[in-house]
């Protein structure tokens, strides 16, 4: 297995994700999707070894199928999903809301009733608070992998403490000490977290 993380692309396309694979502590390779599992697939770690691999992007720990192609099963084609209700071509997508009658009674008055209404309204909160909401996910993408990778290394509650706080500085000191290819990963996936500071 390669011991050397791949390079990372400036220009990566938005709809392959982007991994990062981690044997124990050390990052052992990085890039899209398709390409890290054929790699992964090529030189395949030794079965001994804990094989760690996080969508870069969320922070989630990924479950990849990483034998060989020709000894995979084909899985089953899934079930067709239910026919829902909205317009699925158009992205619309039927769901429940619970409110007030005074709420309904001020969303049907609004110019094209009840459903534009409430897309106008999350619309505007989006943009309005769309650098906080930037910064929570970037906090939470680095505490996931925090927690499953440094959960047992020392100052990991005060380097928590200080991601959700914002105090960039005091995360980068508390971390200073961890394993340089975890705090390096660390670091990157914490970068939004402090945009508005």
């Amino acid at each position: 297995m390669s011991t050397e993380p791949a390079q990372e692309t400036e220009l990566a396309d938005p709809a392959v994700r982007q991994l990062s694979a981690f044997a124990g502590l050390s990052r052992v390779d990085a890039g899209p999707e398709p390409e890290l599992i054929a790699r992964l697939r090529a030189a395949p770690p030794e079965p001994d070894v804990l094989l760690r691999i996080f969508d870069d992007a969320t922070g989630e720990r990924l479950e990849l199928d990483l034998r060989p192609e020709g000894g995979a099963t084909a899985l089953p084609p899934p079930a067709p999903a239910p026919r829902s209700v909205g317009r699925p071509r158009l992205g619309v997508v039927a769901r429940e809301v619970t409110l007030l009658p005074r709420h309904w009674e001020w969303l049907n008055r609004q110019p094209g009733g009840a459903s534009a209404a409430l897309r106008r309204l999350v619309d505007e909160a989006r943009q309005v608070h769309r650098e906080r909401d930037a910064q929570r996910a970037a906090q939470e993408t680095t505490y996931r992998v925090m927690k499953e990778m440094a959960g047992d290394l020392p100052g990991f509650e005060e380097a928590s403490r200080a991601l959700f706080a914002g105090e960039a500085e005091r995360f980068d000191r508390l971390v200073e000490a961890w394993p340089d290819d975890l705090k390096a990963y660390l670091r990157r996936l914490a970068l939004g977290a402090w945009t508005s500071q």
